[in-house]
């Protein structure tokens, strides 16, 4: 669209509409002492060339993923995107179509949604997902919710592996809905820790595994001693990858599943848009958050589409909603079920098995390294280590030697006392080349 300006006529028009005699009086409400009474120290205005110069040099100071070696994950991981997602989801049905308010015209967009939801299900192992949240972290906030109007308990017990963010998200938004968040010490591996927490007041344990240190735990007894007390299992996932090779969350007893679907099919994109995964015992269908689709048939007995639960309080009175939340980024689960239909099963078990590979690979050449610690028994294709000194400080040295090193603990959580503490990551567009550049940078900087 092009732009457009008013001018003094059109302006005088629309103040007389109105009723007002200058634009000043639009401002009015607002204290004298809080408006300015000069323009902003800014550039009035630039050609399209310049404005396009200045934006590609701003650009340039930035250094992509894909640029040389790359090791950072804790919840966001650079996994390989085939081209043919990029090209689908860029087809004008997909990539203008808001959210299915018109159920009966909007047959291609449930559709995608129904499958995501069935691919979501499978994954997790559990009966019914919905149609996606916001990003894993409000998916973790909502699932602790619903624990509560179903058990109509007030607490919520959440490990020490729990990532950091998913912490605060959930922590924020329960303090608004007056539950007590027994948040336990963080904790490399310990997430059967939970179990001196549970007692009669719990509406939910929340669990992650891989947690935030990458350590997979199996949570089966977690689970058992949860229902046992009549709590709900909560099971954080950040590495959507990771579910074709470990226990899905169904498997281990978890009552709700919650995760980071990022890694399937959307790139990192500066830390989002990404894409929320809920899923829960069917039992448990109607207290879900967000929407569910469903599979029908019409008049004349073809398949068809439809909202089958929308409990947001768009659609109902806000009272009785569930939820919020007032999208589900549509065009991010389309991604992820484009990638995952591509990969298959046996696809998703191939890459989850070549992550696993590359990380100990990954694992072999840091231990080498004199003076480095690996803290992470047992991992998926993250892990944590030990460094000599400041983990922030080695990684930005490290930049120095064109290794982008990882995550420091002390980025996600600063009063944690983890200042040594880095978070690395390998997946399958890791390089043996980048392996050896990581573990020669950082012998060179603990050398000294």
């Amino acid at each position: 669209m092009r732009y457009l300006p008013l001018t003094p006529l059109d302006r005088a028009e629309m103040l007389g509409v109105i009723g007002a005699d200058t634009i000043d009086d639009l401002f009015a409400d607002v204290p004298a002492a809080a408006r300015k009474a000069d323009l902003f120290d800014l550039p009035l205005h630039a050609g399209e060339m310049e404005v396009e110069r200045e934006l590609s040099a701003l650009a340039a100071k930035n250094r992509p993923a894909g640029a040389g070696p790359f090791f950072c994950g804790a919840g966001a991981y650079k996994h390989h995107v085939p081209a043919t997602v990029d090209h689908i989801i860029q087809r004008s049905e997909f990539l203008t179509s808001y959210t299915p308010y018109q159920p009966e015209i909007a047959q291609g967009t449930l559709q995608v949604l129904f499958e995501f939801q069935t691919q979501v299900a499978a994954l997790t192992g559990l009966e019914v997902a919905n149609a996606s949240m916001y990003d894993g972290s409000t998916a973790c906030a909502e699932a602790v919710m619903m624990a509560q109007r179903v058990t109509r308990r007030k607490k919520a017990v959440l490990s020490g592996g729990l990532h950091p963010h998913y912490a605060a998200v959930t922590q924020t938004i329960a303090h608004a809905e007056g539950m007590d968040i027994a948040r336990q010490a963080v904790a490399i591996d310990a997430e059967a820790a939970v179990l001196s927490a549970i007692d009669a007041e719990t509406a939910c344990v929340v669990v992650q595994t891989p947690n935030v240190f990458g350590v997979v735990t199996d949570v089966t007894k977690i689970a058992e001693a949860a229902h046992a007390a009549g709590a709900l299992l909560i099971v954080v996932t950040t590495e959507a990858v990771s579910y074709g090779l470990l226990k899905s969350p169904g498997e281990m007893g978890a009552d709700i599943a919650v995760g980071e679907g990022q890694s399937i099919g959307v790139g990192l994109n500066y830390g989002g848009p990404y894409i929320g995964l809920f899923a829960a015992r069917e039992k448990f269908v109607r207290q879900m958050p967000g929407r569910l689709c469903g599979e029908t048939v019409d008049a004349e007995g073809a398949r068809g589409f439809v909202l089958t639960l929308s409990t947001r309080e768009q659609h109902i009175r806000r009272e009785k909603a569930t939820s919020n939340i007032c999208t589900n980024s549509g065009l991010c689960a389309l991604a992820f079920t484009i990638h995952m239909t591509l990969l298959g099963e046996r696809g998703l078990r191939e890459l989850a098995a070549l992550n696993h590979s590359r990380a100990r690979e990954l694992r072999d050449a840091l231990a080498a390294v004199h003076g480095v610690e690996i803290l992470s028994p047992r991992f998926f294709n993250e892990f944590a280590i030990r460094v000599p000194g400041n983990a922030a400080q080695m990684v930005e040295d490290m930049l120095a030697d064109g290794v982008v090193a990882g995550v420091p603990f002390s980025r996600l959580d600063p009063k944690a006392g983890l200042d040594d503490i880095l978070l690395v990551a390998a997946t399958e567009t890791t390089t043996r080349d980048d392996i050896a550049a990581f573990a020669k940078a950082l012998h060179t900087r603990t050398a000294r």
